[in-house]
């Protein structure tokens, strides 16, 4: 059984994780929660998006938050970007990484960005162009891989087709979201497998959600075959608003946890990570939909 030696983790919670808070979360307390996941060594963090903010207002204060963040060397902000105007702020902001967001289905591209996924592909050839121009790195997102709320299963061979076609189009990197956590090991291996003969398989990310309790299990079967960067949000945050009952983002926390007791190195600190995952808990009236935090944080209490 080999695994990669070291995983890239690209922290989200700052972006898919809060964006769907029903209570707007201060811009003090986003640079605080950035700067926390910063210090216990994530390199790799979504910092908001400049999508419309009547559609996500959570995100409307992505450019007064990355002006007020303070230096963070070796740490690579990322912001997520619909079209040519959400870029030109990108740009402004000074971030060296943007993400588009296409899907593997048809419907839930016509329900999340009103279009469909070729209209959607053709929408972020310039933005890609000018970004790449710009010396900027670009993530494509592919969303329902493993299951769409309204499509149920989605065949890999669909995936495959957008991955490839967001490879082409210029994204350095292709994050697969299982929008709804709906996959299971076996199910996400095969996808990976599917999406490799079109996509290097060293381009490919995982953003898993944990809807069912699958999440670990799936980024383990998935590392066997050589993926060796993951999307994960501190303290479980997340969901999606088109996928009722859907839960957040395989927990940061654990994946880490995971990832140690293997030997894999991800620069990480678990502990203060889990310090992290509790400041934001506390803002948002909630513990930590991390296991591994909850575990260790009633371990300090007792201690």
């Amino acid at each position: 059984m080999s695994f990669p030696r070291r995983v890239r983790i690209v922290e989200v919670g700052p972006r898919d994780g809060l964006q769907n808070e029903a209570a707007t979360v201060s811009v003090e307390t986003k640079v605080a929660l950035i700067e926390m996941l910063a210090k216990a060594g994530l390199a790799n963090i979504e910092a908001g998006s400049f999508v419309s903010a009547k559609c996500v207002p959570q995100m409307a204060s992505t450019a007064e938050v990355l002006a007020k963040l303070p230096s963070l060397p070796g740490v690579r902000l990322s912001v997520l970007v619909p079209n040519l105007h959400g870029l030109e702020l990108a740009l402004a902001s000074g971030v060296t990484e943007i993400a588009v967001f296409a899907a593997a289905s048809e419907t839930f591209s016509q329900n999340n960005i009103n279009c469909s996924i070729a209209e959607s592909l053709e929408r972020f050839v310039p933005v890609v162009e000018k970004a790449k121009q710009a010396g900027i790195t670009v993530r494509g997102y592919v969303s329902c891989v493993l299951g769409c709320p309204y499509e149920g299963e989605i065949a890999p061979t669909k995936v495959a087709a957008v991955a490839r076609d967001l490879a082409a189009i210029g994204c350095n990197e292709i994050s697969l979201g299982d929008t709804i956590g709906v996959g299971t090991p076996l199910q996400a291996r095969k996808l990976i497998e599917a999406v490799a003969r079109e996509a290097p398989i060293d381009r490919l990310a995982l953003h898993f959600h944990d809807t069912y309790g699958q999440a670990l299990a799936n980024i383990f079967a998935c590392l066997e075959l050589g993926v060796s960067s993951i999307d994960s949000s501190v303290a479980g945050l997340g969901g999606c608003p088109y996928a009722p009952g859907a839960s957040g983002n395989v927990a940061t926390e654990d994946v880490v946890y995971m990832l140690n007791g293997m030997g894999v190195e991800t620069g990480v600190d678990l502990a203060v990570l889990i310090d992290a995952g509790d400041f934001i808990s506390r803002r948002l009236g909630r513990t930590p939909d991390s296991r591994v935090s909850r575990a260790m944080m009633a371990q300090r209490k007792k201690a």
